[in-house]
C-alpha cells in the first residue's frame, strides 16, 4: 500500500511537470490579455485625477447611477416599492410629471449596489460614482475571461486566447466597457457570453446528465440575468430558439436537447416574470412566444422517437402544428400577445427609424456605414471570413451556433451602430477560428522534421518549414498592423486612440482627446458647479434633452427632458421653445415654470483675408449643430401647435429649411428672417458675441455675424468667456466651448405683454 501511494504521488508529480509548461504559457498569456483589457479601459482616468473626482461617461450612465444611489440609500427594491408600491417618481427630471424610475431594468444597479455595499462593509472608502465609473472596466475584463472559455470549448485554448485578445481590443466593446460607461451593455455582454458558454455545454452529449443539469440551470440563470440587465434580451432569446430549430432541421434532436432546453428556458422565464418592471407580460410578447412553439416541437419529436405507427405519427404532427398555429392566433385575437418592443422592430426594419427624427437624431441609432463596420473589423475581416469557411466545413453544434450568432449579429450591427457591441463577441470567435484554421497546417509542418520533395531530372528541393515560417510571419504582421501599428492612423493603434480619450463631460463635449487635450476641459464642469452652488434643486432649467442628466445629477437642478426620451411630446415642446420666436417660446416656458434656459455652442477662429484680425464662427459640435434636429422634431408636431393656438398656419414649420438654406458659395447655413427671429439663433449669436466682446479688444476678434441680444433672456453665467484664443489653441486645438446659461426675465415679459 505504501509503495503504491508513493508511486502514485511520483506519477502525479511527473504529470504536473510534463503539463506545467504549456499551462504556464497559456494562463500567463491569458493573464496578460486580461491585464491589457483592464489597463486600456482605465486610461481615461488620466483626465479625472486632476479634477479630484471620477465621473461617468456620456449621458445614459447617469440614469443608472441615480438608480444605484437610490438602492444604496433606501434598499434594493426601493425604486419599485416606493409610494405604496407604485414606484419611485423622480420629479427632478421630466418636470412637471417626473420620471417613473420603476420602469427600469434592475440587474445593473442592483449588482452595483450589492458590490458597493460589500466593499464598503470591508472598509474600502470610495464614493459611489467612482465605483460606478470603474465598474464597467472590471466587468469588461470579466467578459474577456468568459469568452476565453467559450473559444476553448469551440476549438481549443488557442482559439480562446485569440478571442479574448480580440474582444479586449474590439473598438465598439471597448467604448462601452471603458471607464465611466456604466450602462446596460456592460452586464449584457457578460450575461450573453455566460449563457452561450453554459447552454452549449448543457446540450453536449459527451457530458454526464448531472453536469448537463448544472449547466442548464446556469444557462437559465444567465439568461434571466441578461433579461434583467439589457433590453436587447429579445436577441438572445430568439437566437437560442433559432439555434435549436436549426438543430431540429439538421436531424440532431436528442433527449439531452429537450431536457436542457426545457430547464434553461423554464428557469429563465420563471425568474424573468418575477423581475420588477418585466412581469408576467414578458411571456406573451411576440418575441418570446416562439419559446413555447419550439418546446412543443421538441416534445413532438420525443414522442415520434418511439415505435408508433405512421398514422399516429402523422396525427400527432398535425395536432401539434394545429395547436401551435391555433394558439398563436387565439392569443393574438384575444389581445394577450403583446407587440414586439418598438426598438426591436426598428432594428429588424431600420427604415422605420427614418420616419422618426427623434430616433434618427441619436447617432448610435443610425444605420451603420461601411466606415463604421471597417473600423470595427479592420484587417480582421480577412480572418472573420476565413472563420466562416472553417466553421462551415466542420458543422458541429457549437459551430452551427457560432454561424447563426455571427450572421444575425452582423445584420443587427449593420442595422444600428449601437449594436456593433453585440457583433463584437461573434466576430472575435469567428476571427479566432479563422486564424487557427489558417495557421494549423503550417504550424504542424513547422514542427515536423524537414521533408524534401525531389522532382525528377531537375531535382528541385522544397522545404516546408520555410514556407510555413513565411505564412506565420505574414499573419503576425497582419495582426500587428491591425492592432498595434495601424498606419492609417499615423502609426497610432486604433484601439489606443479609441480608449485614450477623456470622459465626455471632462472634454467639454468636444471631439478631442489624447495629446490634444493636455488637461481636463473646465467649461461644462464650471457650469455644473455654478448651478449646484447657486441654484436650488427645484429650479427648472430648460435645455436640449442631451444635457438633462448632467444638469439634474451633476448640476442638481430640475430639468424638462433627458436621454430617457420617455415623453416625445415634451421633447417636441422643447424643440418648439428653441425654434419659435421669443414671444412664442415664453408662452411654452411659462407652462413649465422654467426660470433658466441653457445653450451650448462651440466656436473657432479664422484669420481675416487681410490678416489683421480674427473672425470667430460656429463649428457645429454644440447646439449650433443640433438645432436642425430641434426643427425636425418640433416640426413633427406642427399641426398640434397650430390647433393649440401657439402658431398660425403661416408660422408653422416642418424642418430646418423653413429657417434658411445652405449656401454652396459659403458652404454655410444662411438664416432667413424666421431663422434670425428664432430663440435658438438669438441665444447662440449672443453667446458668440459676448465671447468676441471679451476677447476682441485685446486680440482683435470679431464675430462672423453680429450677435442679436435676446429680449427676455439675460446673461446669468457663461462658462468659457474667459478662455483666451491662445489658451483655446493650446488646450482644445483652437476650439472654444461656451456653455451659456440665461435667466428668463419674466418681469420684462409680463410688462411687455400686459
Amino acid at each position: 500500500m505504501k509503495e503504491r501511494l508513493v508511486n502514485g504521488l511520483k506519477a502525479f508529480g511527473r504529470l504536473r511537470i510534463q503539463t506545467s509548461h504549456a499551462s504556464i504559457i497559456c494562463y500567463s498569456t491569458l493573464l496578460l490579455i486580461l491585464f491589457i483589457a483592464f489597463t486600456i479601459r482605465v486610461l481615461p482616468i488620466r483626465w479625472e485625477i486632476p479634477t479630484g473626482d471620477v465621473r461617468l461617461n456620456e449621458f445614459d450612465p447617469y440614469y443608472q447611477f441615480s438608480l444605484t444611489n437610490k438602492m444604496v440609500r433606501d434598499g434594493l427594491l426601493s425604486p419599485y416599492l416606493e409610494n405604496g408600491g407604485e414606484g419611485w417618481i423622480n420629479y427632478q427630471q421630466w418636470y412637471p410629471d417626473g420620471l417613473d424610475m420603476s420602469r427600469s431594468l434592475p440587474a445593473l444597479p442592483m449588482t452595483a449596489a450589492i458590490l458597493y455595499s460589500i466593499i464598503s462593509w470591508l472598509g474600502v472608502n470610495v464614493d459611489l460614482m467612482t465605483f460606478c465609473s470603474i465598474f464597467p472596466v472590471i466587468f469588461g475584463t470579466l467578459s474577456c475571461l468568459i469568452i476565453y472559455f467559450v473559444g476553448k470549448d469551440i476549438g481549443g485554448k488557442a482559439i480562446g486566447l485569440f478571442a479574448a485578445l480580440f474582444l479586449a481590443l474590439a473598438p465598439s466593446f471597448l467604448q462601452r466597457t471603458a471607464l465611466g460607461f456604466f450602462d446596460t451593455e456592460v452586464l449584457g455582454i457578460v450575461g450573453l457570453l455566460a449563457f452561450i458558454l453554459m447552454f452549449l455545454r448543457a446540450i453536449d452529449e459527451n457530458r454526464s446528465l448531472r453536469s448537463s443539469l448544472v449547466f442548464s440551470a446556469g444557462a437559465g440563470a444567465a439568461l434571466a440575468y441578461f433579461i434583467g440587465a439589457w433590453g436587447a434580451a429579445y436577441f438572445l432569446v430568439d437566437l437560442a430558439i433559432l439555434f435549436v430549430f436549426v438543430l431540429i432541421l439538421l436531424k440532431r434532436y436528442s433527449q439531452r436537447l429537450l431536457f436542457s432546453y426545457s430547464l434553461t428556458f423554464g428557469l429563465a422565464l420563471f425568474v424573468a416574470a418575477n423581475i420588477p418592471y418585466i412581469s408576467i407580460g414578458y411571456l406573451t410578447s411576440g418575441a418570446v412566444i416562439p419559446v413555447a412553439g419550439v418546446f412543443l416541437l421538441l416534445c413532438l419529436l420525443e414522442v415520434l422517437r418511439h415505435n408508433i405507427s405512421a398514422r399516429t405519427k402523422v396525427l400527432l404532427a398535425g395536432a401539434t402544428l394545429a395547436a401551435v398555429v391555433g394558439g398563436f392566433i387565439a392569443l393574438w385575437q384575444l389581445g394577450y400577445m403583446q407587440n414586439i418592443a418598438g426598438k426591436f422592430i426598428t432594428v429588424l426594419d431600420p427604415f422605420v427609424r427614418s420616419a422618426s427624427p427623434l430616433i434618427e437624431s441619436v447617432a448610435e441609432h443610425r444605420i451603420s456605414a461601411w466606415g463604421n463596420i471597417y473600423f470595427e473589423l479592420g484587417l480582421g475581416i480577412l480572418f472573420f471570413l476565413a472563420g466562416l469557411y472553417f466553421t462551415l466545413r466542420n458543422p458541429t453544434n457549437r459551430n452551427v451556433f457560432l454561424l447563426i450568432f455571427g450572421a444575425t449579429s452582423l445584420y443587427f450591427a449593420a442595422s444600428m451602430v449601437r449594436l456593433l457591441v453585440i457583433f463584437a463577441p461573434a466576430f472575435c470567435l469567428l476571427a479566432a477560428t479563422g486564424i487557427i484554421g489558417i495557421l494549423k497546417p503550417f504550424y504542424t509542418l513547422l514542427r515536423e522534421a524537414p521533408q524534401i520533395a525531389v522532382k525528377s531530372k531537375r531535382r528541385i528541393a522544397r522545404v516546408s518549414k520555410e514556407y510555413s515560417g513565411v505564412v506565420l510571419f505574414l499573419v503576425f504582421m497582419l495582426l500587428v498592423t491591425n492592432f498595434a501599428f495601424a498606419p492609417q492612423n499615423g502609426g497610432v493603434p486604433r484601439v489606443y486612440s479609441q480608449a485614450y480619450s477623456p470622459l465626455t463631460v471632462s472634454a467639454a463635449s468636444l471631439p478631442i482627446g489624447g495629446e490634444n487635450l493636455p488637461e481636463p476641459a473646465q467649461e461644462w464642469l464650471d457650469m455644473l458647479s455654478w448651478t449646484r452652488n447657486n441654484l436650488q434643486t427645484t429650479t427648472v432649467v430648460c435645455a436640449w434633452w442631451d444635457y438633462g442628466y448632467w444638469l439634474s445629477i451633476l448640476g442638481n437642478v430640475t430639468t424638462l427632458a433627458d436621454n430617457a426620451t420617455v415623453n416625445s411630446t415634451q421633447i417636441e415642446n422643447i424643440g418648439f421653445i428653441f425654434m419659435a420666436s421669443e414671444d412664442k417660446a415664453m408662452t411654452m416656458l411659462e407652462k413649465y415654470d422654467a426660470e433658466y434656459i441653457l445653450i451650448f455652442t462651440t466656436l473657432s477662429l479664422a484669420q481675416s483675408s487681410e490678416g489683421t484680425y480674427y473672425i470667430v464662427q460656429p463649428v457645429g459640435f454644440g447646439d449650433e449643430g443640433k438645432w436642425s434636429w430641434m426643427a425636425r422634431i418640433s416640426g413633427q408636431a406642427r399641426d398640434r401647435f397650430v390647433q393649440d393656438g401657439l402658431l398660425s398656419a403661416g408660422e408653422a414649420w416642418t424642418d430646418e429649411t423653413d429657417f434658411g438654406e445652405y449656401s454652396n458659395t459659403t458652404g454655410r447655413f444662411e438664416w432667413n428672417d424666421a431663422g434670425r427671429a428664432s430663440t435658438v439663433y438669438k441665444l447662440l449669436s449672443y453667446a458668440k458675441q459676448r465671447w468676441a466682446d471679451v476677447s476682441g479688444t485685446e486680440y482683435g476678434v470679431v464675430p462672423d455675424e453680429a450677435g442679436v441680444a435676446p429680449t427676455y433672456f439675460k446673461q446669468a453665467f457663461f462658462a468659457g468667456l474667459d478662455l483666451k484664443p491662445a489658451e483655446a489653441s493650446a488646450k482644445y486645438g483652437g476650439l472654444i466651448p461656451i456653455v451659456a446659461l440665461y435667466e428668463i426675465d419674466w418681469a420684462s415679459y409680463y410688462a411687455a405683454t400686459d
